[in-house]
């Protein structure tokens, strides 16, 4: 028996509407939402798995073909080596070094003697040098300037030949043609105008022109050739001078100057 005011269904039924939800119902949204989410961040981490392997695979590559790039490629040296014979010497004949014939737009004539003629730059400082000289009374004569490699032939083989010279003998005396200094443009012969009988002796270096050109020359860019004792084995010239003022004969002559004569098998 039901005893008076009890009621079948629970105390607050009204209040707790949430009750009459199964527990299955009410947790269907939750489970959908999993459900949904999981394939998603398996996609997300799949790609990015993906693109952080072809990131590392192309670095690890990059730097494999960067070795093998440098390991095959040829040491680099200097292009603009001077030519030189195995032994690390350059090529003479008879210890007088090659030189190339000046080409005939840089040859001026020097007023001194307008049948001698010079580099542009060589003549300017040489007509420098023979005012100063003049100013303190010192006279210098040029007596020889550029010579063609034709004048050359001439000059070895004929006068040689006059005097009965071997070839060895001549070239301590003359370059063969295409070794002569006086190729080049740079070189002068110089006389003392005050003493002519010296001109292209050894004793012209008693002149005062001589001496005037040994204190005084290399402020005019020039120096003597060929020294005593020079290594080229050329005789003796206190009267062949040579300008060095500017880069190309700078560099023809120092080229020369410090590599060694090769030695002809005899």
């Amino acid at each position: 028996m039901n005893k008076a005011g009890f009621s079948g269904r629970p105390q607050n039924s009204s209040n707790d509407l949430g009750d009459d939800i199964p527990v299955a119902v009410r947790d269907t949204p939750d489970a959908t939402a999993k459900i949904w989410l999981q394939p998603r961040i398996v996609l997300i981490a799949g790609v990015t798995g993906f693109v952080l392997l072809a990131l590392i695979s192309g670095f690890l590559f990059f730097v494999t073909a960067s070795k093998k790039t440098a390991d095959s490629q040829p040491l680099v040296t200097s292009s603009t080596a001077t030519p030189t014979t195995e032994s690390g010497n350059v090529n003479t004949v008879l210890g007088h070094f090659p030189y190339p014939e000046a080409p005939e737009s840089e040859l001026v004539t020097i007023s001194a003697n307008r049948g001698i003629r010079m580099r542009k730059a060589a003549a300017q400082k040489f007509e420098e040098m023979v005012a100063a000289a003049r100013s303190t009374g010192v006279i210098l004569v040029p007596i020889s300037g550029f010579r063609s490699v034709k004048d050359q032939e001439q000059l070895f083989f004929a006068v040689g030949a006059q005097r009965n010279q071997t070839p060895a003998q001549r070239a301590a005396l003359s370059a063969p043609p295409g070794h002569s200094e006086h190729h080049t443009g740079y070189a002068v012969d110089v006389g003392d105008g005050a003493v002519p009988a010296t001109n292209l002796q050894t004793n012209f270096d008693n002149t005062k022109a001589y001496r005037w050109l040994q204190a005084n020359a290399a402020r005019f860019s020039f120096e003597m050739s060929f020294p005593k004792d020079n290594v080229q084995g050329v005789s003796y010239e206190p009267w062949h001078w040579r300008f060095v003022g500017d880069r190309d004969s700078l560099e023809m002559f120092y080229k020369a100057r410090n590599l060694k004569p090769a030695k002809i098998p005899q």
